[in-house]
């Protein structure tokens, strides 16, 4: 029996749903379908974008000039405007929708996958195709039907973000303008949503299915995608251009510190110690900025963990994607309406302390939790992970012994940093370059307390020496030849020889 209830006329037109609104076509309703899609040959290939970068237009130019262009540079907003065929299929869309709804049971639709339903639509779709007196080819028609499964279905203009695997960012500032993030550079998407209320319930759908809410008593919400991907959404009145949803697609294919290695974000010998720390237990905080790539250093960190151990993972939102068997993620839970009911990191720090963890891994510390993960670490998890926003490892100490000093624990300040200097073992500090690229800069050790001062030593670093002419930075990972304080922990594990080589 067909899904799907199709009645006969266009009975109940002044009914139709909100979000799809008939627009009249031109040309007074007869058959444009040759003339509304412009031929295939206008259009580039869908290949790498053209580079923008000083080597392609010429010799490389100074800093001062760079400096006056962009004085020089136009302030006015980027839109979003597609254009040439992508536009054409979109302003089809706008006509075949209200006409599609008119015939389709939506309880029955959202029963179907998006193969089923693109297979059940056909039909329809070339049944209101004839009635609008449009003629499409195959390849018109096909990239109809995957625009309107996508809108009923999917999350809209942004599934062909979501589905180019090179993007690793979404920004959407509003419904006219969205930027995306390729190989560490944003560039304007070709993408555009109808309205503010599109936009608006695509992110409802989003926020909806993880539980979540979002509206004018909760105007921001953080979510997740099946895929893992961490959403932020922020509405009116909070965002003045209108709904903002920040998407952070993580890859596929998990990434391992071989991968990154191979990507040039780290060398091989600081490769090797990484893969011993995760692997001998020891106490691991992962510090940088926004987008450094602290999250995806933790994933492949985790990869060490035995196979055997039992792993409790605590995030705001759950995006870290551990391949162990034995591991439970926690989420956190905001609060109700009445602002009541909210589980916060803290909260389930504690209650996993009771769940028989081998190690605990925090998504970010953001506050008092430290605390709890700290006395964690140094009572037997070892192998405890974590990571935290800063710009190097003696801040990253910092702000640790603050967060600690923000709860409502009264110990002294040479306590807690005696505290961080007897649980946490080494400091991994990440970074994205203004090239794009994300780097491995520093690997620390913390060694102990010399008077008041918590003392650290560098095992490798990242030293910058040159940039090319297409901007690309040049640099060399430094080992500084030292002895590892944390030698005793690896040869618990056997690994004392490897791991003092790569060091040294």
């Amino acid at each position: 029996m067909n899904a799907f209830g199709k009645r006969n006329g266009l009975g109940g037109a002044g009914q139709r749903p909100s979000f799809g609104v008939a627009r009249p076509m031109k040309g007074g309703g007869a058959p444009v379908g040759g003339d509304q899609f412009p031929p295939v040959d206008d259009f580039p290939a869908e290949s790498e974008p053209e580079s923008d970068s000083p080597a392609s237009s010429g010799p490389p130019m100074g800093a001062m000039d760079r400096l006056n262009n962009r004085q020089n540079a136009s302030g006015d907003a980027a839109s979003s405007k597609t254009e040439g065929f992508e536009a054409a299929v979109h302003r089809i869309k706008e006509q075949v929708l209200p006409r599609l709804l008119e015939r389709v049971d939506p309880e029955a639709a959202a029963t179907l996958g998006k193969d089923e339903l693109a297979e059940e639509f056909r039909p329809i779709i070339s049944e209101v195709l004839a009635e609008l007196k449009i003629n499409l080819n195959r390849r018109e028609t096909f990239a109809l039907e995957k625009v309107l499964v996508d809108e009923l279905l999917g999350l809209g203009p942004l599934e062909e973000l979501l589905a180019d695997p090179a993007v690793s960012d979404i920004m959407v500032n509003g419904p006219d303008q969205t930027f995306i993030e390729r190989k560490g550079k944003l560039e304007l998407a070709k993408i555009q949503f109808r309205d503010e209320e599109h936009l608006f319930q695509i992110a409802q759908r989003i926020v909806n299915k993880v539980g979540r809410r979002v509206d004018q008593t909760t105007p921001l919400a953080d979510a997740r995608l099946q895929d893992g991907s961490r959403v932020n959404v922020i509405i009116p009145p909070l965002s003045l251009r209108g709904t903002a949803i920040s998407i952070r697609k993580f890859s596929e294919k998990p990434i391992t510190l071989d991968m990154m290695r191979g990507f040039g974000s780290m060398s091989e010998k600081m490769a090797t110690c990484l893969k011993i720390a995760g692997a001998s237990r020891m106490n691991i905080v992962i510090s940088g900025g926004t987008g450094s790539g602290k999250t995806t250093m933790l994933n492949a960190l985790s990869k060490m963990i035995d196979p055997g151990e039992r792993v409790i993972t605590i995030e705001d939102a759950a995006e870290l994607r551990l391949q162990q068997p034995h591991w439970l993620p926690l989420e956190t839970r905001p609060p109700n309406l009445e602002g009541q009911g909210a589980i916060t990191i803290r909260d389930l720090v504690i209650n996993a302390l009771r769940m028989r963890p081998d190690r605990i891994i925090l998504g970010e510390i953001r506050g008092q939790e430290c605390f709890d993960l700290l006395a964690a670490m140094n009572t037997g998890h070892d192998g405890s992970m974590a990571t935290l926003h800063s710009n190097s490892p003696r801040e990253c100490l910092a702000r640790m012994e603050n967060m600690v000093m923000m709860g409502d624990i009264k110990i002294p300040k040479d306590a807690i940093s005696r505290q961080i200097a007897d649980s946490v073992d080494l400091i991994v500090q990440v970074k994205r370059l203004r090239d794009g690229s994300r780097r491995t800069t520093n690997i620390t050790e913390v060694i102990g307390m010399e008077g008041e001062v918590i003392v650290t030593q560098e095992l490798f670093k990242f030293e910058y020496l040159d940039e090319t002419a297409d901007g690309k930075i040049i640099g060399e990972y430094r080992s500084m030849g030292l002895r590892p304080y944390t030698l005793e922990k690896a040869k618990q594990f056997g690994f004392d020889q490897p791991y003092l080589e790569s060091c040294l």
